[in-house]
């Protein structure tokens, strides 16, 4: 079969490629422990479900605006304002069918062959494949472990060329859980301005950030909007992955541009996950503050657990649900004295095989002897995962 070149430029997700094969053994009656899934374990809240059951008695399941229906778009416009400090109007919102869908638009519409668009690393896996899929080429900017892996201004400016188009800057990072901290984020945006770059800010872990980390948004910093795009979800914030419901923030001409790329593809989100949303986006967020309280007692959990381990090393996440242990002590020529393995995805491959743990290896996410683990899991199931952990790296098991 002859496939385009747009479509052999990029990779399956190795993240779905995880939870697919974890998904498959835990069908064989196999107890897997599970850090695979980036998405929050608790539920929906309810007031968002009973909204949604309300549309559907309602018979709201019918076509809506391409861009997403006036209510929710004035909504999100409004949340975050009031959360996040920003001044959009719905005109300058369109609703995507999830965080990623309204990724791929903005690449589609802003950048093409020829173009560069900057990525810190380690970066979340589908940002760079994304980009290669449009025929732009991703330009990776390394952060480091003692800076908490938060990406520097000078950094920025270093990597950008005259084919610079677009950076992307995900704070709270996936995997990493890197925060830019506001003042640096703003001097990144200075540079970009300077360049007449774009800032493409991913926030959909904006609401889960550890002390003395804060929410923050760079739409917030003054005369921001003609150089600034938002990407926003509700899947983490309000615990509604399977919903796929996003949102992109940037001047209007851009947002008319999206809705146009919308209208000839996907057509609008569905509209009773739009009702949901517009619940989420107006209702009570009483669920966060829970969510965010149980986050922390599982990364100091899951942070001591690691580093219990010989020869892990784990930087504390300021942001998100994730640890990214450095485990390259294990790897081919590793300091701990044998090789468990090539790289961190055989590693994780032989993980999940032998100790029955499902995690993601770093390269992936350009962090070479790295793991990413969710710890968005039960404090049980965490335990248990690190008890196995334990055996696997001293060896109990390892050999099996």
């Amino acid at each position: 079969m002859q496939l385009t070149n747009r479509i052999n430029r990029i990779q399956i997700s190795p993240t779905a490629a995880v939870i697919a094969e974890a998904d498959r053994l835990k069908s064989q009656g196999v107890d897997i422990a599970d850090f695979g899934p980036g998405e929050p374990d608790f539920p929906t809240p309810e007031h968002i479900k009973e909204a949604a059951i309300r549309a559907i008695r309602e018979n709201k399941s019918k076509y809506t605006p391409t861009g997403g229906i006036m209510p929710l778009r004035e909504a999100i416009c409004a949340w975050h304002k009031r959360e996040l400090g920003s001044n959009y109007a719905a005109k300058e919102c369109v609703v995507s069918v999830g965080g990623k869908h309204g990724i791929f638009n903005v690449m589609s519409v802003l950048v093409q062959a020829g173009d560069e668009v900057i990525i810190p690393a380690p970066y979340w896996v589908s940002f760079p494949d994304i980009v290669k899929y449009t025929g732009a080429t991703p330009v990776y900017v390394q952060t480091w472990p003692e800076d908490g892996f938060s990406v520097k201004a000078a950094a920025i400016e270093a990597a950008i060329t005259p084919k610079t188009k677009i950076l992307i800057l995900n704070s709270p990072s996936n995997p990493s859980g890197a925060v830019v901290p506001p003042d640096e984020y703003k001097k990144i945006l200075d540079v970009c301005r300077k360049h007449n770059v774009w800032v493409m800010g991913d926030e959909c872990y904006s609401h889960f950030t550890y002390e003395p980390n804060k929410p923050f948004s760079i739409a917030s910093a003054a005369d921001s909007k003609e150089h600034v795009i938002i990407l926003g979800s509700v899947s983490k914030t309000f615990a509604m992955t399977g919903w796929r419901i996003g949102y992109v923030l940037g001047p209007a001409e851009l947002i008319q541009a999206l809705i146009k790329l919308q209208s000839q593809s996907t057509s609008n989100p569905t509209s009773v996950a739009q009702y949901a949303a517009l619940e989420a986006m107006t209702g009570s967020m009483e669920s966060v503050p829970q969510m965010l309280a149980e986050y922390t007692k599982r990364r100091r959990r899951i942070l001591d657990g690691l580093r219990a381990i010989p020869g892990v090393t784990c930087v504390d996440p300021g942001g998100a649900f994730y640890a990214f242990p450095n485990v390259s002590a294990y790897l081919a020529n590793g300091a701990a004295g044998h090789a468990m393995a090539k790289d961190s995805t055989e590693l994780a491959k032989l993980l999940l095989d032998r100790a029955h743990v499902a995690l993601v290896g770093g390269d992936g996410f350009g962090a070479p002897g790295y793991l990413r683990l969710s710890y968005a899991t039960s404090i049980e199931r965490i335990e248990e995962g690190l008890r196995r952990l334990e055996r696997f790296f001293t060896r109990v098991e390892a050999a099996a």
